[in-house]
């Protein structure tokens, strides 16, 4: 695949446009300009159909951004749109219930192991919050661990660096605590005796859990009468149709769910054990108008249906696998200071730079280069079904050409020179 320069003149004007009337510019901090060479990174999407996209200045790429994980099957694929479709001539929002919530309730609860109720939502942080609520409330305790990342709301940004606008009296209400560190979870559990509500956490990001650590935090919760609640918002119906719970055999108390569970219409929720639901209903206030509206719940409908009925996951995974080895062949047999992290259906591309600021450099150079050749990818890469072997070979010869030049430009030592705009610059909130 040839470099070019990608036209950007429409996504600039619009860009400007919008940081007048919009607060940061946009609704997502993980779809802004910081995310990709601002400059040389398409900043507006116009059209997402199958496993490409064009942005408004009309330039094709490969998509790996897949709709910010969302999007499991591909853009505008064919039985997700039908429902979509014929459930729009039906109505999207209700003045009472619609049998698919019932519909879509009865199939989590048959797909996902830890799920015996479940409540819908629209946002992943919505689901997390609900979760808290939840574990506060049946535990009657205040204070909750937390993993990297759970959303935007109060509760888990309260311990964050951009806690401005949460009042102090919640400041220490959540603890961060870094995975695999069983040792910190068991300090915790005796530094604060029966106020531990419990734990929320990613089953996995890229490193793997270590030495039992999903089986020994579950216990370890157990022990202290604490609930384990694992958020499942990206990891859901991607390393397995049943979650990340059901690859690692470990199954939570909770677990919530939302990106992959409509291919790419809002809708998350949480699920858990009939028990805890049923302990905390009518002493909380869940209760939201579009929690129930009928598009993203015919749309999940099919897309869960569609992953179990053609094992999408298992197809998720050889390709993710294709790409990773490929990467990191191409990084080897180049030179480059570039490696492949995580599990297939996850990936994201660091340089193996031990200082911070080179490493953001190189990874930069390597992303420029490779969306200048027709690639877009972002923090992360999420393999989609619609994903087609040619894509996949034109992606690793992108790979190639880039990794040459990041070898190229370190050989130099002018990775910085080589970039035609502004580095990424992944905003920190912990």
């Amino acid at each position: 695949m040839n470099a070019h320069r990608n036209e950007t003149k429409k996504s600039e004007e619009l860009w400007q446009r919008a940081c007048n009337v919009i607060m940061d510019g946009t609704q997502l901090y993980s779809k802004g300009p910081m995310i990709g060479v601002d400059g040389v990174y398409p900043k507006y999407l116009r059209k997402g159909k199958g496993s490409h996209v064009w942005d408004v200045d009309g330039n094709e790429f490969i998509d790996y951004t897949s709709g910010v994980g969302s999007v499991v099957l591909g853009y505008g694929y064919e039985r997700v749109k039908d429902a979509i479709s014929k459930q729009l001539e039906d109505g999207t929002n209700l003045g009472l219930i619609h049998p698919l919530e019932v519909e879509v309730a009865e199939l989590i609860c048959e797909t996902i192991p830890c799920a015996e109720k479940v409540r819908f939502l629209k946002t992943g942080a919505d689901a997390t919050s609900a979760a808290a609520r939840i574990m506060r409330a049946y535990t009657g305790r205040d204070l909750i661990i937390k993993g990297e990342y759970h959303g935007w709301h109060d509760w888990c940004m309260a311990a964050s660096k951009r806690n401005a606008g949460i009042p102090e009296t919640i400041h220490n209400s959540v603890i961060y605590a870094e995975y695999n560190d069983l040792k910190k979870l068991e300090e915790l559990f005796l530094q604060y005796p029966d106020r531990i509500a419990g734990i929320i956490m990613e089953p996995v990001q890229l490193d793997p859990p270590e030495d039992n650590y999903l089986v020994k935090m579950k216990a370890l919760c157990h022990e202290h009468g604490a609930l384990l609640v694992f958020d499942e918002i990206v990891t859901g119906f991607r390393f397995d149709v049943a979650g990340a719970q059901k690859y690692f055999n470990v199954i939570p108390d909770m677990a919530c769910f939302g990106k992959g569970i409509a291919n790419g219409m809002p809708l998350s929720c949480v699920a858990g054990r009939r028990e805890i639901f049923d302990r905390v209903q009518g002493r909380i206030f869940m209760s939201t108008t579009f929690g129930g509206e009928m598009l993203s719940l015919a749309a999940a409908k099919a897309n869960i249906l569609e992953i179990k009925e053609k094992n999408i996951v298992r197809d998720l995974w050889k390709k993710g696998e294709q790409l990773k080895e490929g990467a990191n062949t191409i990084f080897r047999e180049t030179g480059a200071d570039l490696q492949c992290k995580g599990y297939p259906v996850r990936l994201l591309i660091l340089s193996t730079y031990p200082d911070p600021r080179q490493d953001v450099l190189l990874r930069s150079l390597f992303l420029q280069e490779v969306v200048k050749r027709g690639v877009l990818m972002a923090w992360q890469m999420f393999p989609m079904y619609m994903h087609s072997e040619e894509d996949i070979r034109l992606t690793l010869d992108a790979f190639r050409q880039a990794a040459m030049i990041c070898r190229n430009a370190t050989d130099q030592n002018n990775v910085a020179d080589r970039l035609e705009g502004k580095p990424v610059d992944w905003i920190e909130v912990l």
